[in-house]
């Protein structure tokens, strides 16, 4: 089974860089000139100092979900800072928020001041538009608005002492499971979904038939296991780090960051497993339009070559340009990979496994 990064939205496919903004908004009417005018002269190195905002400095306050704090804080924020201060002579500060996605969800619900937001799940972009957050329709962004994206990978301590392979190891006893808590994690709900999903896509391609409920069964006997559930996928690598568990499921971003500081863990990868998908919203309740143009070239900036390069730099996949992917030899070769869309989308794989088999049959196990 392939996994295919996904195209352009036909409309920002146009040859010229700056066609992400100006193209797109264009057919917005009344913060038109702000967006076109905002777009050229952050496009166009030739443009320099142009007085477009009332002030000499602007703030953009972004929230994140936990694992986006390094590559968004040591080098995304800043190279957007540079660039802007270069074309523009404007001082551009951000403010930056991180925590599990759905607690980001209801902290943005519930008021809190914010431009945009990156999620770990799309279901939590869509809550914010239903929710009023913003008024935009977030799919409409360039791949979907999906900036990038893992597989799900199993963290186990180094040597493997437990001789954990796949994910139906976890279910074996005596196995302490470390695993985030899907009540306020996207990556647990990620996690969950791997687990099950990856039973599917195996008795599928042993049968020709997915088998749901020896799926169902596998999530069940691996949830019997977990000995704890913190709040966020980084503060579960961080309880794992203390010693506690003998293995994690997460992102393979957190594995491969342990393996750069040379840690006592081995990265263990499902032969099926999924790739998370990670989209960016703008909060635009509110908003003024020469804001809103800011930021929005902000958010443009994440697809930028040079942005999707620092998204793989941190271990995270690219989703422009599968060839950037190449560049970290590191990434898992997955033998089964597969996406939300096989689940059937984030509509029905919530309500049927996350909460249906989840929440309402193995929460009530603990």
């Amino acid at each position: 089974m392939s996994l295919r990064t996904p195209e352009p939205h036909s409309r920002w496919s146009s040859s010229a860089r700056m066609g992400g903004t100006q193209a797109r908004l264009c057919r917005v009417g009344a913060r038109l000139w702000w967006v076109v005018v905002l777009a050229l002269i952050f496009d166009t190195s030739a443009c320099r100092r142009a007085k477009l905002t009332q002030t000499e400095k602007a703030t953009i306050t972004v929230y994140g979900f936990s694992i986006l704090k390094e590559p968004l804080e040591k080098e995304i924020f800043p190279a957007f800072q540079r660039d802007w201060a270069e074309k523009t002579g404007q001082e551009i500060h951000f403010a930056s928020s991180f925590a599990g996605s759905e607690t980001v969800t209801n902290q943005i619900l519930s008021g809190v001041n914010a431009d945009a937001a990156i999620l770990a799940i799309e279901r939590d972009a869509t809550r914010l538009r239903v929710g009023g957050a913003t008024k935009s329709e977030w799919g409409e962004w360039p791949h979907h608005a999906i900036v990038n994206r893992s597989p799900f990978v199993i963290l186990v301590r180094k040597g493997n002492p437990k001789g954990i392979k796949d994910f139906a190891d976890l279910a074996r006893p005596g196995i302490k499971l470390i695993h985030p808590d899907p009540v306020s994690s996207g990556g647990a709900q990620w996690s969950l979904l791997a687990i099950y999903g990856s039973e599917l896509i195996k008795s599928e391609k042993a049968t020709g038939k997915r088998d749901a409920a020896k799926a169902e069964d596998l999530l069940k006997r691996v949830w019997k296991n977990v000995i704890a559930t913190p709040g966020s996928a980084r503060e579960a690598r961080t309880q794992f780090e203390t010693g506690f568990g003998d293995a994690l499921i997460t992102y393979e971003m957190e594995a491969l960051q342990l393996s750069d500081k040379s840690s006592p863990y081995e990265m263990v990868v499902p032969r099926a497993t999924i790739f998370s998908e990670h989209p960016v919203v703008i909060i635009d309740r509110g908003m003024p339009p020469e804001k809103r143009a800011l930021v929005e070239v902000f958010m443009n900036y994440l697809w930028r070559e040079s942005a999707q390069k620092t998204w793989v730099k941190y271990h995270l996949r690219a989703v422009t340009d599968e060839k950037l992917n190449d560049k970290e030899p590191r990434f898992a070769k997955v033998e089964m990979p597969f996406t939300i869309s096989e689940l059937g989308g984030w509509k029905k794989a919530y309500p049927e496994i996350i909460e249906g088999i989840w929440k309402q049959k193995l929460q009530r196990m603990k």
